[in-house]
């Protein structure tokens, strides 16, 4: 072989930009993943639906290139030493990958392209699950944007100038290494088990994201395109979607603008990770009350909207968009926890988990990071649920006892003396910042 195609959160063979430039450059390319113990290492969950997603779909990979006398070689341990035992069995001349802009991704790649040099290597990365990165969309003076409004009239007017390129990744599958070598994995070679939560299909359905702007609010019915997952782990292309939003819808495509814009502000401001993304708002007084926590991881907060979306989540992996800002809200002003706390849990418990847009939404709930609602306006979760979800369709289904005034709790916190409070809190902790 002469390369390895590394794939991370790109797990595909259509239309994946590393993959089609190992192909292009060399005639004997080697596609691995590597399940990182470094990643794996966090996770308390045996059954882990990411785990088993992720797993699931390398075997269906494993198919796809064996019709190609091709094999997807599996590894587990830490990246580097991976590579190193590569290089002592094998002889090739360069690693393929697709760019990741999690802080720890980027050191982990940075020691990788060394550790690659000093064996005589290249290490070549490529812009895959975005399409415009870092860089590529600033304000004039050439600073990063902060705000998402302006960013995306500067990120259409971009995309207006530059066709979504596509790259035909299987009219050059002859150059796949053929091997009959194996290096494969069980989930239980690498400590885990099969989940019994499933993954949403991969399915890209004209009529509902042509219908996306007035059903998505609307957690009772399927108005959301359930492709988050599939964006995560790269199972679909973002340029095959964002063809598809140019094309059915403009909302759709704004809220695929909104991830490359949290992906954005994270390459910029890695320490939004651990931090307000203002710090002005790190004077805030947090509640630190895991009893309260505890009930609102649970769904047991006596606000049915509330814990209809705790349930879900921790039934289904999922939780519906709207949801998910009114129980984080709920989380930061209603019961003053911190941000971190539900951005972490959110971590542990969504099969579409991703950091950078977990990080943004959590600090958008919170009034702390950029493009922040104003730290005064909270969601009236009572209001939220009667516009929302006006037949209790969606809470029924959740949270069957809330009428029941012996089984349902009361609810935890009054609204508005919540509100009252948290708008003080925050006063107060911008009273600090100006001293």
């Amino acid at each position: 072989m002469d390369a390895i195609m590394w794939l991370r959160r790109d797990l595909r063979i259509e239309d994946n930009h590393a993959l089609y430039r190992a192909l292009m450059s060399h005639k004997q390319v080697q596609v691995i993943f590597i399940f990182d113990t470094d990643i794996l290492g966090k996770l308390d969950d045996p059954q882990d639906a990411r785990v088993s997603f992720i797993h699931e779909t390398l075997t269906s990979l494993h198919a796809q290139l064996q019709k190609f006398n091709a094999r997807l070689w599996l590894f587990y341990g830490k990246p580097q030493a991976v590579f190193s035992s590569l290089c002592d069995q094998y002889s090739f001349e360069a690693v393929y990958a697709n760019h990741d802009y999690e802080p720890q991704a980027i050191e982990r790649d940075d020691n990788m392209t060394r550790f690659l040099l000093s064996r005589g290597k290249t290490f070549q990365t490529f812009k895959d699950q975005v399409i415009f990165e870092k860089d590529e969309v600033l304000k004039p003076d050439g600073s990063p944007y902060t705000v998402f409004t302006p960013y995306s009239r500067k990120w259409k007017a971009r995309l207006e100038a530059n066709m979504v390129q596509i790259y035909p990744c299987d009219e050059h599958v002859d150059r796949l290494h053929k091997t009959e070598t194996d290096h494969w994995l069980n989930l239980k070679d690498i400590g885990f088990e099969p989940s019994n939560i499933a993954a949403p299909q991969q399915e890209v359905d004209l009529k509902l994201i042509s219908n996306y702007a007035e059903r998505r609010d609307y957690p009772a019915v399927k108005g959301t395109s359930r492709l988050s997952v599939h964006l995560r782990f790269g199972t679909i292309s973002i340029r095959k979607l964002m063809n598809v939003a140019i094309a059915h819808s403009e909302t759709w495509m704004n809220e695929l603008i909104w991830r490359e814009f949290y992906q954005m502000i994270l390459w910029h401001f890695p320490h939004s990770v651990e931090k307000s993304f203002k710090s002005k708002y790190d004077y805030i007084e947090w509640r630190h009350d895991e009893k309260d926590f505890d009930k609102w991881c649970k769904g047991e907060t006596g606000y049915p909207l509330v814990d209809a979306g705790m349930r879900e989540l921790n039934t289904t992996g999922f939780m519906h968009n709207r949801v998910r800002m009114v129980v984080a809200s709920f989380l930061c002003k209603h019961l003053l926890l911190p941000w971190k706390w539900g951005e972490r849990y959110f971590a542990a418990k969504l099969l579409d988990f991703d950091l950078a847009s977990n990080v943004g939404g959590w600090q958008w709930a919170a009034g702390t990071g950029c493009d922040a609602a104003p730290y005064f306006r909270v969601f009236n979760p009572e209001l939220q649920w009667k516009k929302f979800d006006p037949d209790n369709i969606y809470v029924n289904r959740w949270v069957p006892e809330f009428q029941d005034p012996f089984t349902y709790p009361k609810p935890m916190v009054e609204h508005s003396m919540a509100r009252d409070r948290a708008i003080e809190r925050y006063k107060t902790g911008l009273s600090r910042e100006a001293v």
